[in-house]
């Protein structure tokens, strides 16, 4: 069995390892030895893989058998690149000692410098390069590293004893003023012999032994120092922010030092080869001379820019011009650098691919395929979806540095990113006032629920002391592009005296108050916002993304006003109305639907509903006017009746004296209401069921809106939506009752009008019996907010005092991420492809598409993709990163039909005449169907066993199928059966129901 390799070398123009290595050498290593082969100019060095990282937290925080020997092997190796020694007392060695994860983190692990110097070593450097005071720099930047980063003594402590000696010698001895800092390059050699003295004894007092003089035994300090910073609290804290998943480890990366701090001609920094913050194509960063690397970043000294960098010394500065367009046109990709110039000689110590804003990241992305740097289809690969977040909310002014400090109050859970500012109110009907006197307005809750809507949309931000980012307060918000901080534990709240405390600071009502989204930070005060413009990049790609995309995208929206808003934002119908949102709009509205429930026979019930007619219809009108013959699926009400009741005394006296019942009648009733868990109680079709009245008023309001539109020469598309169905039966009585009220005013109305009737599929129970409730619905909607939490038995509301260690790596790691953000696919997944599976097994085009949270989530609609869905709806912001995903989607099925088939030499062949691999088809059909048509053609088997084969399995794996299993296994493991089989069960049931034709009433 072959040794594990550990150690990787690069220098000399040659590297053992290369870009492509990234999971083993890290980020940092890749880039080295990748820059090396290039012929860049680059320090020699060795990287330890982040294997040994894995392998030491495995062990017990012990290095691998032989790793110590190979590491012995490439120091000798760099000594003999280099012609110098470790530790040599003559003409030293210096190396630096460099974290580097396979995903870049900048700041959140160790880096230690002048790693070699000892006594005897920095009167050797001293003497070789003519320079004490720089050799005494060094070794006193090397002591503090080392003490505080391999040992772990306080940094605030070397900091404390550095300034002092520069208040006490240094501006004593020149004379500075008070209001003037003393910069680190005005001590002298005397001043740095003592300095040097003081942080011995300061490591000899904290580690009980003298400042190690073995180079090796530094080496190793060092090592582990890397190590041990992978775990540290920040790194874990920085990987969860950031969802990192899978990294075992940081490679180490040891490194001949270069110095930027000999003198005038010499110095470091740090670089982008476009602009980070608007991406345009210019070279942007900062240079400090004189200096060594962690300067810059520490901002110790102020910078120059690169510009001024030029003129100080134009031909360094030619030489990184040459880099850059090197390492643009290697990588195709902005690079982040990082540099430093020896006397006048350019090295280059890091490339990685440069962070950057949401709106830099569309036109850089944009620009490099006009540039023909990368493809259509690459450049909708790089974009996140917390880019497209980003670009529409607006931000904090974050020139205002000073007053984020002073104002800052406390911190809670980014719900929702962006900024917003305005007046605290405590309750709905409050922040409602004063919405309508022109007030911008923070809504501050303990926790929203359903009667908090009128508040909540007339807020600019809102603020909850409990929840998680998928509480209803976070999910609403969302919905509306709202800036929203939930789960803020700190937040005393005193309803009654109307205001809150934390952290000793206290805001009552009418402060003002300002919400940062994107970190969750409450700040007093009303800070500068900024709105961000859309770029024209944004509008270029997302055409692109529609030309690419299968799926299509709707929205759930409630109002005219949210549909007009996703559609401007590319949604492509409504695939959610919830009509009991409206109830809430106004006072009359929300008294007729209290005098439906407090009624206590149809006659009264039928009577309030009346009350209501008039405004359903009038939404209804309004929503399909804006949509303008989109379709539009509108859910009956769901809700359990209890949540639009009054449960406070005063309430339910006003409500007894408007309705002119006793308070006791409405007590009682409200008391009947109460359910133990009324999630799985009286709500959805079960309501219909028992009081089929408010089915006939919610349907003629949907109808008759519908045929006021058609008679206006409008175009109108509706799905009538029966939510929480667990049977056949139990649809087929609400869905004829449906069929029966919406036929006769279609005939009344003598206009031709075609509508559907179809279902949510949101209990466990209808997705298994999927197959027999198609028999009726013409359509479904995965409610996947619902199917989550009964596949799984987690109330969403609740889920945030435990979930958190469901997902926590280093906890329980049930869950790579929240399921209700992000779709469990293994579980609830398996049951949406069974839906899927059950249902088109009786209609053959049925129309399935998702409703719930995860349609705007970029990994569950990939997943949708897959599974063969038609369309998935969310929140109108969300409804972009939507159309992105499922592009993104059909682009990774295309390229993994490529490296699928790419691995069997006979499939390149058909590969070449693949839809999936040509670029006008990507662009302007559906791959899955170009590439299920490749499969047929290449396998060459007959219809009915091509037909048999889940239709995204046979996208995923057309020219590799005809070249060989092992290939298609590969390529067809991310479809995992996803479009359920449709077409075989066409061709082995031909009595099965055709697809569903929207239900058409006319009158002759």
């Amino acid at each position: 069995m072959a040794k594990d390799k550990y150690v990787y070398f690069f220098g000399a123009g040659t590297a053992e390892g290369d870009g492509t290595l990234k999971e083993l050498l890290g980020g940092k290593g890749a880039g080295l030895a990748e820059m090396t082969k290039i012929g860049l100019p680059v320090p020699a060095g060795f990287t330890v893989t982040t294997k040994v990282c894995d392998l030491y937290y495995k062990s017990g925080r012990k290095y691998p058998d032989g790793l110590k020997e190979e590491v012995a092997k490439h120091v000798a190796k760099l000594e003999k690149v280099s012609g110098k020694k470790l530790g040599d007392p003559k003409d030293p060695l210096l190396v630096s000692v460099r974290s580097g994860a396979a995903v870049s983190m900048p700041g959140m692990m160790e880096t230690i410098l002048n790693l070699g110097l000892t006594d005897a070593s920095v009167a050797g450097l001293a003497k070789k390069t003519g320079n004490r005071r720089f050799a005494l720099d060094g070794y006193r930047r090397f002591i503090m590293m080392y003490g505080s980063t391999g040992m772990g003594i306080e940094r605030e402590i070397f900091d404390i004893a550095f300034q002092t000696l520069k208040e006490s010698k240094t501006r004593k001895r020149l004379n500075i003023n008070p209001e003037i800092k003393v910069a680190d390059t005005d001590v002298n050699e005397a001043e740095l012999d003592e300095l040097i003295a003081t942080f011995k004894a300061i490591y000899k007092k904290h580690i009980k032994k003298d400042f190690p003089q073995d180079p090796m035994e530094q080496l190793w300090g060092s090592i582990g120092a890397v190590f041990g910073s992978w775990m540290a609290d920040k790194a874990v804290t920085y990987r969860k922010v950031e969802n990192i998943k899978g990294a075992v480890g940081t490679a180490v990366n040891i490194v001949q030092m270069v110095f930027g701090n000999k003198g005038d001609t010499s110095g470091t920094g740090v670089c982008f080869t476009r602009d980070p913050n608007n991406g345009d194509n210019i070279f942007y960063g900062d240079y400090l001379v004189n200096a060594q690397g962690e300067d810059v970043v520490a901002g110790i000294r102020t910078p120059i820019k690169l510009s001024d960098f030029e003129a100080k010394d134009p031909k360094a500065y030619k030489q990184l011009m040459a880099v850059r367009k090197k390492l643009e046109t290697h990588y195709k990709e902005m690079q982040d650098l990082e540099f430093t110039v020896e006397e006048g000689v350019l090295y280059m110590l890091q490339c990685r691919t440069g962070k950057r804003s949401p709106g830099a990241a569309f036109k850089i992305a944009v620009d490099m395929v006009n540039e023909k740097l990368i493809t259509k289809e690459q450049a909708i690969g790089r974009i996140k979806s917390t880019d497209i977040e980003g670009i529409f909310y607006p931000t904090i002014d974050k020139s205002q540095a000073k007053n984020l400090k002073d104002n800052f109050i406390v911190q809670g859970i980014d719900a929702v990113p962006g900024a917003a500012c305005g007046r605290v109110y405590f309750n709905a009907a409050d922040a409602e006032k004063a919405a309508a006197r022109k007030e911008n307005v923070i809504l501050v809750r303990k926790e929203t629920s359903p009667e908090d809507v009128g508040g909540m949309h007339a807020a600019q931000g809102i603020l909850t002391a409990t929840g998680g980012k998928t509480s209803h307060a976070a999910v609403v918000a969302r919905g509306w592009g709202k800036c929203c901080i939930v789960g803020c534990e700190k937040l005393s709240i005193d309803y009654l005296t109307k205001e809150f405390s934390a952290n000793g600071i206290t805001v009552k009502e009418g402060d003002f108050l300002t919400l940062d989204g994107t970190s969750g930070n409450v700040y007093k005060g009303e800070l500068k916002l900024v709105k961000p413009e859309l770029p024209e990049a944004y509008n270029t790609l997302m055409g692109w993304v529609d030309k690419i995309r299968r799926l299509k995208v709707r929205t759930n929206a409630d109002t005219p006003q949210d549909a007009l808003i996703a559609r401007n934002l590319g949604a492509e119908g409504i695939g959610l109305c919830r009509t009991e949102h409206m109830f809430f709009e106004t006072e009359a509205r929300i008294l007729a639907i209290r005098e439906m429930i407090i009624a206590d026979d149809v006659t009264k019930r039928k009577l309030a509903l009346n009350k209501l007619l008039p405004f359903q219809t009038e939404d209804f009108r309004g929503i399909f006017k804006a949509m303008d013959g989109l379709p539009v699926t509108i859910r009956l009400i769901d809700p359990p009746l209890h949540e639009f009741v009054p449960h406070d005394e005063d309430g339910q006296k006003a409500l007894a004296k408007a309705v002119n019942v006793s308070y006791e009648t409405v007590k009682h009733r409200v008391e009947q209401l109460h359910e133990a868990n009324p999630m799985l109680g009286h709500r959805g079709c079960r309501l219909t069921i028992t009081y089929p009245e408010i089915l006939d008023m919610q349907v003629t309001a949907i109808i008759k809106a519908a045929c006021d539109v058609t008679k206006k020469g409008g175009k109108v598309l509706p799905e009538i939506m029966i939510p929480l169905v667990m049977d056949a039966k139990e649809l087929k009585q609400l869905s004829d009752r449906t069929h029966e009220v919406a036929d006769k005013i279609i005939k009344e109305a003598d206009v031709k009008l075609s509508y559907m009737v179809g279902t949510m599929i949101e209990i466990p129970r209808a997705a298994v019996l999927a197959n027999e409730i198609a028999e009726v619905a013409e359509f479904f909607s995965f409610g996947t907010n619902d199917l989550t939490q009964m596949t799984l038995g987690i109330s969403r509301d609740d889920a945030g005092r435990f979930l958190p260690d469901y997902v926590d790596e280093k906890k329980a790691g049930v869950f790579k991420a929240d399921p209700f953000q992000s779709l469990d696919q293994e579980g609830v997944g398996l049951l949406v492809k069974m839906g899927i599976e059950k249902g088109r097994s009786v209609r053959n085009k049925l129309k399935v598409g998702v409703c719930g949270e995860h349609g705007g989530d970029l990994v569950s609609v990939k997943f949708f993709h897959r599974a063969g869905m038609d369309y998935v709806s969310s929140s109108p912001f969300r409804v972009p990163i939507s159309r992105l995903a499922a592009a993104q989607a059909v682009i990774e099925d295309a390229n993994a039909v490529k490296k699928a088939a790419a691995k069997q030499p006979t499939a390149k062949k058909s590969l070449a005449k693949s839809a999936v691999a040509d670029k006008k088809a990507i662009a302007v059909k559906p791959v899955t169907k170009a590439a299920a048509k490749s499969a047929a053609k290449a396998a060459a088997k007959p219809a009915a066993k091509a037909a048999a084969k889940p239709a995204a399995k046979a996208a995923a794996k057309p020219a590799a199928k005809a070249a060989a299993k092992p290939a298609a296994k590969a390529a067809a493991k991310p479809a995992a059966k996803a479009a359920a089989k449709p077409a075989a069960k066409a061709a082995a049931k031909p009595a099965a129901k055709p697809a569903a034709k929207p239900k058409t009433g006319k009158t002759k």
